[in-house]
């Protein structure tokens, strides 16, 4: 069982609105050459939470990290113009607080990052560090 740490916050970086799915992120993954979706969970406009990589395996998501991560990936981080921002919807925040509260208490004392925090990114387009804190609220 691999030891958890951090569990790090990512965006698709697609414009608001715009319908897609772990298949769609697997897709684009493996066209990167990878072997297919580097996150651990979607979570898609609905809220829905769809798995990727199973947690069992390390991800491909932040350099440097993934041995020791779980990578949680929201559908959006665009606006309409093509330009950062937090395009989360109440469904995804709702899923986003649920998931992360279950996986802070799978893994005792991982920390939650977004990808911003080691990377010249935007991603995940708001503070995960500032909204989900290092401890429940």
């Amino acid at each position: 069982m691999r030891h958890i740490k951090e569990i790090i916050v990512h965006c698709s970086a697609t414009r608001e609105g715009m319908d897609f799915h772990a298949s769609d992120i697997d897709r684009w993954h493996k066209q990167r050459g990878w072997k297919g979706i580097g996150y651990h969970y979607v979570i898609d406009l609905d809220g829905t939470i769809e798995t990727g990589r199973d947690t069992s395996q390390i991800g491909a998501h932040c350099t440097g990290h993934n041995r020791h991560s779980i990578g949680i990936c929201y559908i959006g981080g665009l606006d309409e113009y093509g330009n950062p921002a937090d395009t989360r919807t109440p469904a995804q925040k709702a899923a986003m607080a649920r998931l992360i509260h279950e996986l802070r208490s799978r893994y005792p004392g991982s920390i939650v990052y977004g990808h911003r925090d080691f990377a010249a990114k935007a991603c995940p387009c708001f503070d995960a560090r500032a909204e989900y804190g290092l401890e429940e609220k």
